[in-house]
């Protein structure tokens, strides 16, 4: 499919592209240190996993079955890509010597087309030039973390698109939260319930205030090293209310 730049064309990858694919990566990671740290793979692992995701291999990395790749050719040479998953933007890179030329964007917006409903992606906290590029191509800032989740254990944050309905985008996204969240409080309750078991004082009697003090002072910590909006004196409501909660369905 021709972009607005006549000679631009964007195609899906084959497995003819692994090769240069595998190259554009590594040459890309290395022109942006420091901006993005340096991959911790080596190029022949960046070249497996190519021919895994292109099919020249039998997949051993667990992958969404529906993940495309992209290419960006320009007078027969590759000059960009990017790999998307059902809701990640898993990687969009540019030849490193032609970054400010658009190809970017017609990546993206190539993206956007293919994900109607909204995306999400990382970029690491370092990489502003990456965050202010999809700034404004309409991404916002969904969370932060400290990088204990990735592989290079460095800050980064989630960017996403939020598609041709931005309330119900979010408000999945509010959902998938919930889910998450109602899990974590079903587990703490029945931890609470343990305890009481076990305690010499069980139940709202034998509440410790200094315990549930250091609770608040080390999530505010956890929330600030993320970036979150809540302080410390929001968590600690917010805490006092689970912990009440909890010692209820324990007696109960």
């Amino acid at each position: 499919m021709p972009t607005d730049g006549a000679d631009l064309t964007l195609r899906p990858a084959t497995g003819d592209d692994a090769e240069a694919l595998a190259a554009m990566f590594v040459s890309a990671r290395e022109a942006a240190y420091p901006a993005m740290p340096r991959s911790v793979h080596t190029p022949e692992e960046c070249r497996h996993w190519f021919r895994e995701v292109l099919g020249l291999e039998p997949r051993t990395i667990p992958m969404p079955a529906t993940r495309e790749t992209w290419v960006a050719e320009r007078d027969g040479s590759l000059v960009g890509y990017t790999v998307v998953d059902p809701a990640w933007l898993d990687s969009l890179y540019v030849r490193p010597d032609l970054t400010g030329a658009g190809i970017g964007s017609a990546l993206l917006d190539l993206v956007k087309g293919l994900r109607p409903d909204g995306f999400g992606l990382w970029v690491f906290e370092t990489n502003t030039r990456a965050q202010d590029f999809y700034r404004r191509q309409g991404l916002v800032v969904v969370r932060r973390t400290d990088g204990s989740d990735n592989e290079e254990h460095e800050p980064d944050l989630e960017m996403a698109w939020l598609g041709a309905d931005p309330v119900a985008s979010l408000r999945r996204r509010i959902d998938d939260v919930d889910d998450r969240l109602a899990a974590l409080l079903a587990e703490r309750a029945t931890l609470t319930a343990v305890v009481q078991r076990l305690k010499e004082v069980p139940g709202h009697a034998g509440r410790d205030p200094d315990r549930e003090a250091e609770i608040a002072d080390r999530m505010a910590e956890l929330a600030a090293r993320q970036g979150g909006p809540l302080s410390r004196d929001q968590l600690a409501r917010i805490m006092h209310v689970v912990i009440s909660e909890s010692l209820d369905a324990a007696d109960e």
